[in-house]
């Protein structure tokens, strides 16, 4: 129950007199066989307007008391200085609470089944009378304050946990993705590099590719999520790169399911993983060296998969591509998306990706427009050959 605007304080009023009219209803009913077991002239609406009267009472010193609770229990180590002043307040209340039931209705004679004047009584009267219910229902309600808010100050809480989890996965997922952004470029750098020297147009052509290839990463830099088909085009840009680089020695194939295209998958799931295809395939020897890139739709979801033979001396660790990869899936999936990664007896290693089917279904309208080149798209994979 808020009381810190006036909307708060008229809906806690509000709550108080309905929860305690309902109550008083049944109090009411209770009066009225307890008077008739008595053999008193007591009838039904004597008893509910009396009791609606105790109820209206303790409806308005309920909030007061919802709002001392609130604004003074929020510390453990005077816990005992409050259990004191709480009862201490007990005085106030039967005294207030008195008054108030005075005003709203004179007090009831159960004898001669009738109301008395309020010139024959006063409040203290009435809290001579009923001090014993007045001390249960303040008891009632200041622990029934200290529930309450005990109940809404523990969802807070879990509620802050909750958001604080997310917010630290989103950093921890975008510190994971500005740890590919200058990866991959430190690598295409230091490809240009070796370019330089002894073929310049080639280098100034592998710039130009690279100059497209951020530019693609920045169309999308702001989402966790994009189109299979655009996280392909990204691929073949830095594959056209890197097969500048070791021209014959690199060929790549595509297999491509037209169906995958328009399916969500994280930006930059594939490229460290072709990066690393290349690491050690054809940048670890002097042979022809493949790299077949897969993606189809299936009952598990979207399965993506990169094969490359490897080459003769391995560098060492599992490389940044494949923690990273570990790690984007974890946070974005949980345990939906699944990764795997093998070495065959032919010297053939495979990187395998189960993602969950997202975006398929309900792509926006200009996706679903890009949708009809999709067969065109995917044929252009299928075909494309680097040697």
């Amino acid at each position: 129950m808020a009381l810190s605007k006036p909307a708060g304080i008229a809906r806690a009023y509000l709550v108080a007199i309905g929860i305690w009219s309902a109550l008083s209803l049944l109090t009411g009913w209770n009066y009225l066989i307890f008077d008739q077991s008595a053999n008193l002239k007591s009838t039904l609406s004597q008893m509910m307007l009396l009791a609606e009267a105790r109820g209206f009472a303790y409806a308005l010193l309920t909030p007061p008391i919802f709002y001392i609770v609130r604004r003074y229990s929020t510390g453990a180590r005077q816990s005992l200085r409050y259990l004191f002043a709480y009862i201490l307040g007990v005085v106030p209340f039967m005294l207030i609470c008195g008054c108030l039931r005075w005003v709203i209705l004179p007090p009831y004679d159960p004898n001669n089944g009738g109301f008395l004047l309020r010139s024959e009584t006063g409040p203290l009267q009435i809290v001579h009378t009923a001090f014993a219910d007045l001390i249960t229902i303040y008891i009632a309600t200041v622990l029934a304050a200290h529930t309450y808010y005990y109940v809404e100050r523990v969802r807070r809480q879990d509620l802050e946990r909750s958001e604080f989890q997310e917010a630290l996965a989103a950093s921890e997922l975008h510190a994971l993705k500005m740890q590919l952004h200058p990866h991959f470029l430190f690598n295409t750098l230091h490809g240009i590099s070796t370019l330089i020297e002894t073929d310049g147009k080639g280098a100034q052509e592998m710039i130009v590719k690279l100059s497209s290839l951020l530019r693609i990463a920045l169309e999308h830099s702001g989402s966790d999520l994009i189109l299979l088909q655009d996280e392909l085009k990204f691929v073949r840009e830095y594959l056209d790169i890197e097969q500048m680089r070791f021209g014959a020695r690199l060929t790549v194939t595509w297999s491509i399911d037209p169906g995958a295209l328009t399916s969500l998958v994280p930006q930059l799931i594939l490229q460290p993983l072709v990066e690393n295809a290349i690491r050690h395939g054809v940048a670890s020897s002097r042979e022809v060296s493949s790299i077949e890139i897969a993606a189809r739709s299936s009952e598990k979801g979207v399965e993506l998969s990169i094969r490359n033979s490897i080459g003769g001396a391995q560098p060492e660790g599992i490389g940044v591509g494949l923690r990273n990869t570990r790690a984007r899936l974890k946070y974005l999936y949980s345990d939906e998306a699944t990764f795997s990664f093998t070495v065959d007896e032919d010297q053939t290693a495979a990187a395998t990706l189960v993602l969950p089917m997202l975006g398929a279904q309900n792509q926006p309208r200009e996706d679903a427009q890009s949708s009809d080149k999709t067969d065109g798209k995917a044929a252009d994979y299928a075909r494309t050959d680097y040697r």
